[in-house]
C-alpha cells in the first residue's frame, strides 16, 4: 500500500505564499502520476493540479493557473505544491493523491488510488 503524508499547511495573509509537501512511501513513487485536490467546508473536493510520472507535464485548474506550481522529486519520493498570490477562496483542506489511471482522467477523483490525510490552508479575508 502507498502512504501519503502532507505537510506545510498553515495560515497566511492574502497575497502570501506557502509550499505544501507530500511524502510518499510503501510503493514505487515513479509509477504514479501525482495530484493535489482541495475541499472547502460544505463543498465538493475539487482538482487543483497534477503532474505526470516523469514530472515532464503538468495540469492546473483554471482557478489556480498562474499562481500555483506543482512539482515532484522522484529521488526523494516527494511532490510539492508552491502556492503564490493566495486568496481567501483558496482556504481549504489540501489533499495529496497518487494515480495509476489514465492521464486524461487526471482532474477526476476516481483516477486516484491513494490519498493523504490532508493539510489545512487558511487565508483570512
Amino acid at each position: 500500500q502507498v502512504q501519503l503524508v502532507e505537510s506545510g499547511g498553515g495560515l497566511v495573509q492574502a497575497g502570501g505564499s506557502l509550499r505544501l509537501s507530500c511524502a510518499a512511501s510503501g510503493g514505487t513513487f515513479s509509477n504514479y502520476a501525482m495530484g493535489w485536490f482541495r475541499q472547502a467546508p460544505g463543498k465538493e473536493r475539487e482538482f487543483v493540479a497534477a503532474v505526470t510520472r516523469s514530472g515532464h507535464n503538468t495540469d492546473y485548474a483554471d482557478s489556480v493557473k498562474g499562481r500555483f506550481t506543482i512539482s515532484r522529486d522522484n529521488a526523494k519520493n516527494t511532490q510539492y505544491l508552491q502556492m503564490n498570490g493566495l486568496k481567501p477562496k483558496d482556504t481549504a483542506i489540501y489533499y495529496c493523491a497518487a494515480a495509476s489511471g489514465l492521464w486524461v482522467n487526471r482532474q477526476t477523483v476516481s483516477a486516484y488510488d491513494y490519498w493523504g490525510q490532508g493539510t489545512h490552508v487558511t487565508v483570512p479575508s
